[in-house]
């Protein structure tokens, strides 16, 4: 009898340890998602009528960034920086904008497609000027921000162009209820489609293991350069998905599409995400775009004045890194 209650108890021990040590990796991004929960409280006690159809406006407006935070990561975590995601952002858009106007349905899934591989392809110019001259990462996309922004003005000179249909629906509406938003859904199956599978692959390894140590990673086989190239070429891919994604969510092309690179560090940042490389992950930045949009949200809800409700979203942005900073160094000390 007891022998058969040891054996039964016995499975339960992995699993809580399984449950504990995912707890402990995860723990910035439980606490964020805590964080989120409470603000979402505090928008409905400021904001009585808020509702589904907000929730869907919230999601729409912060698809965009959440993709530039996404771009960003990737570069980060392999031990780079790039600052011209924003100009990338701004160059898809209105290209898929002018390509797209009064055009068919099936012209415009291969306008799409066209985008996506030009994403890549900046992505790998960055990544490649930076291999082959060795330059500083923000030195390098520092200036090619300006040849993309340049780019994008020249397709465009003032927001124009139009959207297909059917990329204006993967950004409006809901999937199966109201409160579940289309854009939101969207975000999950493009980060799902291209993260997990680079996470959990050799590829995402050596991006890792670069970030945390160049040195040690070359020494133990991994092409830095190539890895390099490549991680930018995945920036830059995603940040042509943000290009699409503002042109769907507004249904023109934006040749200067807003301070998403700015908005991008500040998201990854605050997601947990490690600006020397080596650590993070997207799900932490993902929620912190959509603490950064909500925090936005009620300031406006409570007539701030937009000038003092940047300054506030900084000085909460730097309350909470500063936060994370302190619990990090006594986790380090114990």
């Amino acid at each position: 009898m007891t022998a058969s209650v040891a054996t039964a108890r016995r499975p339960m021990r992995p699993s809580s340890d399984v449950a504990s040590r995912i707890l402990r990796r995860n723990g910035w991004s439980v606490g964020l998602f805590g964080l989120l929960v409470l603000f979402l409280a505090m928008t409905k006690a400021i904001q009585p009528t808020y509702g589904a159809s907000e929730l869907q406006d919230l999601a729409r407006g912060a698809l965009p960034l959440a993709l530039a935070a996404v771009a960003q990561t990737i570069v980060v975590v392999s031990g780079g920086i790039d600052l011209s995601v924003g100009p990338m952002m701004a160059l898809a858009s209105v290209t898929a904008a002018s390509l797209m106007q009064d055009q068919g349905e099936g012209f415009g899934v291969v306008v799409a497609v066209g985008v996506l591989a030009m994403g890549l392809a900046i992505g790998a110019i960055n990544g490649s000027l930076i291999v082959l001259t060795r330059v500083p990462d923000i030195v390098v996309t520092l200036a090619m921000s300006f040849v993309w922004a340049g780019c994008a003005l020249l397709v465009l000179d003032s927001p124009g162009g139009g959207a297909s249909t059917w990329l204006k629906g993967l950004v409006n509406g809901s999937v199966g209820s109201e409160w579940i938003p289309r854009a939101f859904i969207t975000l999950i199956v493009l980060v799902g489609i291209v993260w997990v599978p680079l996470r959990r692959s050799r590829t995402g390894i050596s991006l890792y293991a670069i970030g945390s140590d160049r040195l040690a990673a070359f020494r133990s086989g991994v092409p830095v350069g190539r890895m390099k190239i490549l991680a930018y070429a995945l920036t830059g891919l995603f940040s042509a998905l943000g290009g699409l994604a503002l042109t769907g969510y507004t249904g023109i092309g934006a040749p200067v599409p807003g301070n998403y690179t700015l908005l991008g560090i500040a998201a990854i940042v605050l997601g947990g995400v490690s600006l020397a490389g080596g650590r993070g992950g997207v799900v932490g930045p993902v929620i912190a775009v959509a603490i950064l949009s909500i925090i936005r949200s009620d300031l406006t809800f409570l007539n701030v004045n937009p000038n003092l409700a940047t300054v506030i979203q900084g000085l909460i942005l730097i309350g909470v890194v500063m936060l994370g900073s302190l619990l990090a160094l006594r986790r380090t000390r114990r």
